[in-house]
């Protein structure tokens, strides 16, 4: 691939990774309002740390560390939904909010521990058997999840507190499109 159509490429793949973060994170709000807010501050410091993380390493974007990138946003969304249908859960049993967002991040906190660990392992596979920008792909993602780790178990759970304990947040309103239905069985 030539110089320009390269970076044609990049630019696309920027691109096309800032139009899908906006659209998960309108969704993300949309459905989970304030919580889904708060998934996409979230969202913005796991790329702000990437970034930071590259800028410190003096790495290199290229189009297969972007595809990391998108994966890891990915990765993160699905962290914060975890989270917060658990803490919906413990809401639907009568927790109080405060009791719903301890419940709702400790019990969301082993899947999303295991699926980030599993695909770190996996990005170190493709970092040791991978050549120049596969390298590259593995790397991101391991930046990405592992500040996934820390922002969307950490920095969100930091912010629901501050918002119970300083701002007196007593209700988190979420969207529902299914409701549950009973179904009983005779025999």
């Amino acid at each position: 691939v030539g110089p320009l159509l390269g970076a044609d490429s990049i630019r696309s793949g920027i691109r096309a990774t800032l139009i899908g973060g906006a659209l998960v994170f309108i969704v993300m709000i949309l459905y989970y309002r304030l919580a889904g807010i708060i998934a996409g501050l979230a969202l913005i410091l796991n790329l702000l740390i990437i970034l930071a993380a590259l800028a410190m390493f003096k790495g290199t974007l290229t189009l297969p560390g972007i595809a990391g990138l998108i994966l890891t946003i990915g990765m993160a969304v699905d962290a914060n939904v975890l989270i917060y249908e658990r803490i919906r859960e413990e809401l639907r049993l009568g927790k109080s909010l405060r009791a719903a967002i301890s419940s709702g991040y400790n019990r969301a906190f082993s899947a999303i521990l295991d699926s980030n660990v599993t695909t770190i392992v996996a990005a170190a596979l493709i970092f040791q058997f991978g050549t120049g920008p596969i390298k590259g792909f593995a790397i991101t993602l391991t930046i990405g999840l592992l500040a996934n780790l820390f922002t969307a178990v950490t920095c969100t759970r930091v912010i629901f507190e501050l918002l119970c304990d300083q701002f007196g947040l007593a209700k988190l309103k979420m969207m529902q499109f299914f409701r549950e239905t009973r179904i009983d069985f005779i025999g």
